[in-house]
């Protein structure tokens, strides 16, 4: 009688541990500590993937740009030999614009208030000087500061001019709504070892 009350207790002992264990593995705590798989335009990680227009874009670099207390990223995606830049900024609202990169505007000097690409009238509605930080590959953007200049057209276009230590880049685009974007995480590595 008393070597089965021994087993059971042992018995018991033993449930109790296995249970502790297994919850240990279920808690929220655990969780917290992986990195998440829901991605967001403020989240995206190298090698995720972004659905815009039928097509699979692979983030390759992020930049991330400072000034004075403000910060917004940059995204560069690629797919095959095309290139864009996934804009997200967070000031009272979430505004995102994608943007590709163009050689056909020449700009040497200040860029104007006021400029005209591809038959529309762009104004300019900020300007500043940004500390830079970089993830990823991000093309020739290696300078510590970038000077920018931010233009709106009609609608919903825009135009950026970013003045990397005197090589100049331009990007043209839209504005888009964060929902027109189907994000997915992908392998953590960079796909296309753009140089």
């Amino acid at each position: 009688m008393i070597a089965i009350v021994w087993l059971a207790i042992i018995l018991l002992v033993a449930v109790g541990v296995v249970l502790v264990v297994r919850q240990r593995r279920l808690s929220p705590q655990n969780e917290q500590e992986s990195p998440s798989l829901k991605r967001n335009v403020f989240n995206l990680q190298i090698g995720d993937i972004v659905q815009y227009m039928e097509r699979d874009w692979i983030v390759e670099g992020k930049l991330i740009y400072e000034e004075s207390g403000f910060s917004w990223s940059e995204y560069m995606l690629q797919d095959g030999d095309d290139l864009r830049w996934l804009s997200v900024e967070e000031d009272d609202t979430v505004e995102v614009q994608w943007l590709e990169p163009t050689q056909v505007l020449d700009i040497s000097g200040e860029p104007p208030r006021e400029l005209t690409f591809a038959g529309e009238t762009y104004y300019r509605e900020g300007s500043g000087i940004a500390n830079m930080k970089r993830i990823g590959t991000v093309q020739r953007r290696n300078a510590e500061q970038c000077r920018y200049y931010d233009y709106e057209g009609e609608g919903d276009n825009v135009l950026s001019i970013e003045d990397w230590d005197g090589e100049i880049e331009v990007t043209v685009g839209r504005t888009i709504r964060p929902s027109d974007l189907s994000l997915l995480p992908g392998e953590g590595d960079r796909v296309y070892r753009y140089s």
